[in-house]
């Protein structure tokens, strides 16, 4: 399964696989933000494949995706982080991240989008996304709500 969202001027995007990051974009300085477990199980009941790529800075990643029920990857570099999501095997993958390292994700991603909460923003990933939202939560929202989403998309 998956999501599929008709957008005027831009055509079908079907999503199957999310990409997430952990520093900054699940968590602000190691705490989950709170409301993310419940969005993530939610795009889950429709299919989507979350997946947490992240370099586990504050050694928490592993733990994270335990608690939240998503695989874990640990990549140390953009490239590596590229290279994992490149192996995932879909060409219908979504990304959110807020690092630098993050880049290499959206790049090879459908729909990439940045988190500018409590750990910042890196200014180079400005280039490389769609969407800048405000949180983690305002993301997986933007995924959930299909006029959000058509809205910011359409041309």
């Amino acid at each position: 399964m998956s999501l599929i969202y008709r957008v005027p001027g831009v055509g079908r995007i079907e999503i199957d696989t999310l990409v997430v990051d952990s520093n900054g974009t699940l968590t602000v300085k190691g705490e989950i933000v709170s409301g993310v477990i419940e969005r993530i199980q939610r795009l889950q009941s429709f299919g989507v494949n979350v997946v947490m790529i992240s370099s586990d800075q504050r050694g928490n990643a592993r733990e994270l995706s335990e608690s939240t029920g998503i695989t874990y990857y640990e990549a140390n570099n953009s490239r590596e982080k590229e290279d994992i999501l490149l192996s995932l095997g879909s060409n219908k993958v979504a990304a959110i991240g807020n690092a630098r390292i993050d880049i290499g994700l959206f790049v090879q991603s459908v729909v990439s989008i940045a988190t500018l909460q409590g750990e910042g923003i890196h200014k180079d990933v400005i280039d490389h996304v769609d969407v800048i939202v405000p949180s983690i939560n305002d993301a997986l929202d933007f995924f959930l709500d299909e006029n959000t989403f058509i809205a910011t998309m359409k041309r």
